[in-house]
């Protein structure tokens, strides 16, 4: 006898009604996406579970890739037995006596198949007794037990399990729309993407850079902090722009306190654009309330004037300890703080304004006139796509569609 099954728990989307069976085909796509290095392995639904059959293959490096699939709650080795009652005694005591030397259990049925005939507390005396009999230095503790053996008997079969992982939690990565992600190449941006993509939402992402003050490691840290993120999504496409001459621009013909807030409305209007040609619904960035200048209410006030686009800041309320610790989770922070600079950090001001107004940044766009140069901007986009181990430029990409 052995754990054949992986079974998954779903949580949250049990809650999604007549929109549960979307939410359900996307999660199974999204597994399957993630465990197509082992064909063996099936992942299969039934009423209010899924399964992953495991056709020999070793369970562990399949848990831990489902670890990072997003709507996922926990999951659990699971065996799969007749619905008869001896083959059920026996794979519960092989479950109990697979776990790490309890000293304590208490057995948990649900009984979903109705016709099966014996009720489910009867049959947690049953097995109780059963186990405690066939079992050395172990006790029932029904409070506080060191292993819960769960029975859930289903129409087609009876699952056993004997412990649980937790899952990433969340929506399926799909789900939600797509969102156009500012990265940086710092330590808040990609953290904004991974909790953002913990609502279900698929990610492009949109990097500003300005050679030759920044330089190609830093483009490089940009993807490889994508590629971590692939980790629980899907691949991830980049937009590159070129951004030296509209910062120069900026930098040179506008007041010192207000140079950083009309850099960031460009970035907004160009990554608005980038939106509209890809249908993408919103823009996500690793803003944080108070944190630096550009940060204030005030500066996202004045900044946001220039997009109509829903602005997600999942780091809103979070203090930096939060965030560093989120990204030393998913392991982007030793790639952030490489000491490659990008486009925010080069050109800083020395007085930025903290309480910057509408319509003193527009008196100054107006008097660059750079309509020209975000136009040339975006002309000149780069594509990169960006998967596990793997990078793909923009001649590439039609490939991929």
């Amino acid at each position: 006898m052995e754990f054949d099954h992986i079974l998954i728990r779903y949580g949250e989307l049990a809650l999604k009604g007549k929109n549960q069976k979307k939410f359900l085909v996307q999660l199974q796509q999204n597994i399957r996406r993630k465990l197509k290095q082992f064909p063996r392995v099936s992942v299969q639904r039934s009423q209010g579970r899924m399964f992953i059959v495991l056709h020999g293959e070793d369970p562990y490096p399949i848990m831990d890739i489902c670890k990072t699939v997003f709507g996922i709650h926990s999951l659990s080795l699971a065996i799969k037995t007749e619905n008869d009652l001896a083959a059920i005694k026996e794979a519960a005591l092989y479950a109990l006596q697979s776990a790490a030397a309890p000293r304590s259990f208490k057995v948990s049925v649900k009984r979903i198949h109705k016709g099966f005939p014996i009720h489910s507390q009867e049959m947690n005396q049953i097995l109780g007794g059963h186990l405690l009999s066939n079992s050395s230095n172990v006790k029932v503790d029904v409070h506080r037990p060191d292993v819960t053996v769960k029975v859930e008997i289903r129409a087609e079969a009876t699952y056993i399990t004997s412990s649980a992982m937790e899952g990433a939690g969340g929506l399926p990565v799909g789900t939600a729309g797509k969102t156009l992600l500012m990265l940086s190449g710092g330590i808040d941006s990609p953290v904004a993407g991974f909790l953002t993509m913990k609502r279900g939402v698929d990610i492009e992402a949109v990097h500003f850079h300005s050679p030759p003050f920044t330089s190609e490691r830093a483009k490089q840290k940009v993807i490889d902090l994508a590629e971590k993120l692939t980790a629980y999504g899907h691949r991830i496409k980049i937009h590159m722009v070129p951004f030296t001459k509209l910062q120069q621009k900026i930098f040179q013909d506008t007041p010192n306190g207000y140079s950083m807030t009309v850099m960031r409305r460009a970035m907004f209007r160009i990554s608005e654009a980038i939106c509209r040609e890809n249908n993408i619904l919103s823009i996500t960035t690793g803003e944080n309330l108070g944190q630096v200048a550009s940060q204030t209410m005030e500066s996202m006030h004045a900044i946001n004037e220039v997009t109509n686009y829903p602005i997600l800041r999942p780091l809103i309320s979070m203090d930096k300890r939060e965030i560093i610790r989120i990204s030393e989770q998913i392991a982007t922070y030793d790639i952030s703080i490489r000491p490659y600079e990008d486009c925010c950090t080069i050109f800083v001001p020395k007085a930025p304004k903290t309480k910057p107004k509408r319509d003193r940044a527009s008196y100054y766009e107006e008097k660059l006139d750079y309509n020209e140069m975000i136009k040339e901007a975006l002309d000149h986009v780069e594509t990169v796509i960006v998967e596990s181990n793997k990078e793909v430029t923009s001649d590439e990409f039609e490939d991929l569609l």
